[in-house]
């Protein structure tokens, strides 16, 4: 019976899960399967995989074939590696404890590398967040900015309405100090108009009184 070893979809729409199995190549994906080996999810980063390693070995060894999504996976974590690692000692090419130290520095620089992958993010992460609150500042100090612009204009025509206030006032004082004394004069220039009035009146009396005597 020929045996693959692929991916099975589970989870939501638009957030998949997948199960790592071993099973019957006619079968279909969502069917029955021989062996659950382990899960993936891609929906992380770096993607969450936990996977039985030794099983997987196992059934590589008794002939199953992975997909191409499949044997990416194995090859990350190991499984690969292990499978020729094992294959080179049934050929004599080294012992088993020359295997076993292999895998065993193969398997710490992987996680080397993996660690320092997730630290290359986390950093990458604050970088960004430093980023979006600096652009975030400085939209937010522009926006400032352009309010105190707009309202300057108001406070400048206030202060420049002020003086024309105050000289209006002085001119309208000048005025009615320059009135005053012109009231003020006309009586008296109007007093020798009232006497030669007076002695008009006093004159044609005394030609009547001369006439009579």
């Amino acid at each position: 019976m020929p045996v693959k070893i692929r991916l099975q979809r589970h989870g939501k729409k638009g957030k998949p899960f997948y199960w790592i199995v071993a099973a019957d190549s006619r079968s279909k994906r969502e069917g029955k399967f021989l062996e659950k080996l382990g899960t993936y999810n891609p929906n992380t980063n770096p993607a969450s995989i936990d996977l039985n390693l030794d099983n997987s070995v196992q059934w590589l060894q008794n002939g199953a074939q992975p997909t191409d999504t499949a044997r990416a996976i194995l090859s990350y974590k190991g499984v690969m590696m292990k499978y020729h690692l094992l294959a080179g000692v049934r050929k004599g090419a080294h012992t088993e404890e020359q295997a076993e130290e292999k895998f065993a520095a193969w398997l710490a620089e992987k996680a080397d590398r993996i660690a320092a992958k997730v630290g290359g993010l986390d950093k990458a992460k604050a970088e960004a967040k430093a980023a979006a609150l600096k652009a975030e500042k400085e939209v937010n100090e522009k926006r400032a900015l352009a309010a105190a612009e707009a309202a300057l204009p108001e406070e400048e025509e206030i202060v420049e309405q002020a003086p024309v206030v105050e000289e209006a006032a002085a001119e309208e004082v000048a005025e009615a100090v320059a009135e005053t004394p012109a009231v003020e004069e006309a009586p008296a220039e109007e007093a020798p108009a009232a006497e030669a009035a007076t002695e008009e009146v006093a004159a044609p009396a005394e030609e009547a009184s001369k006439e009579e005597e």
